[in-house]
């Protein structure tokens, strides 16, 4: 029998995997991971989640607290936690932790963090008063040891636009400029794996893999079961404006809580 090939499987494309140099994880720095499937106390809270595959989470150094002490990048590791990869350090006392990878960060490469200025190379971290407007940076603290809270996920990076006195003008991922405090620790560098936002998935198998499941258009629905339902064959939403399956606004709806936080945006981000 002919082998059939769909439109969607000749188009899929894969994450590129040829700078990671160690396939095993470090035992030493592996984590169980209990996986709820978007449950709080059995019941759904984010639907369209579950049925994914097991894996181990690896503990990530988002604090960058070991001070004034060179660390050898070792190896370059992939994580199913993160988009961006990994980067294994080992200090001269033999600890060892993972960072998140920069791009450009080669095995044998030597990394700081310091409090004072450090050499502006990929992988460096030191507080975002000691780095120059238009340095790129990334796994940013908002408050200033509480650890990297801004630009992990892969290909994202910030840019520090302006110092203010002890503030920094920064530009988040999102275009947003947000005043941050200049004491907060950042990573010099852009997060690996750019090419993340470009994969072509090619089946549905592959999204269930990563515990995405299956969504449907309010549209293909009955009227019991969603406001945008009913109608004959390709039938328009019908209303004024979209709703969500509860009959609340959707789609251009402002949903952001922390208003206490507005002083710290000098700049929307662009829709």
């Amino acid at each position: 029998m002919a082998q059939v090939t769909l439109q969607s499987r000749r188009k899929l494309t894969k994450r590129d995997f040829s700078v990671i140099t160690k396939k095993e994880p470090e035992k030493s720095l592996l984590a169980k991971y209990f996986y709820r499937a978007g449950r709080s106390h059995g019941k759904i809270s984010t639907r369209h989640k579950g049925g994914r595959g097991k894996r181990l989470y690896r503990v990530i150094d988002f604090k960058r607290d070991k001070r004034d002490v060179k660390a050898k990048v070792i190896a370059i590791e992939y994580s199913p936690f993160h988009s961006a990869y990994l980067a294994l350090l080992q200090y001269p006392d033999g600890q060892k932790r993972y960072i998140l990878a920069p791009e450009g960060l080669k095995v044998d490469a030597e990394v700081i963090a310091s409090d004072k200025e450090v050499p502006l190379q990929p992988g460096n971290a030191t507080r975002l008063k000691n780095l120059p407007v238009g340095t790129v940076v990334h796994a940013v603290e908002l408050i200033p040891g509480r650890g990297a809270q801004i630009a992990r996920a892969a290909g994202t990076s910030a840019v520090i636009l302006a110092h203010d006195e002890n503030k920094v003008h920064l530009k988040m991922p999102s275009t947003e400029i947000r005043v941050v405090n200049a004491n907060c620790f950042a990573s010099i560098g852009q997060t690996s794996n750019v090419e993340w936002a470009n994969i072509l998935w090619g089946k549905a198998g592959r999204s269930r893999h990563l515990g995405i499941r299956p969504t449907v258009r309010g549209k293909a629905m009955n009227p019991v079961d969603h406001p945008h339902g009913g109608g004959e064959g390709r039938s328009p939403v019908g209303l004024k404006y979209s709703k969500t399956p509860w009959g609340k606004p959707a789609k251009g709806v402002k949903t952001r809580k922390r208003k206490h936080t507005d002083k710290f945006i000098l700049k929307r981000r662009k829709k």
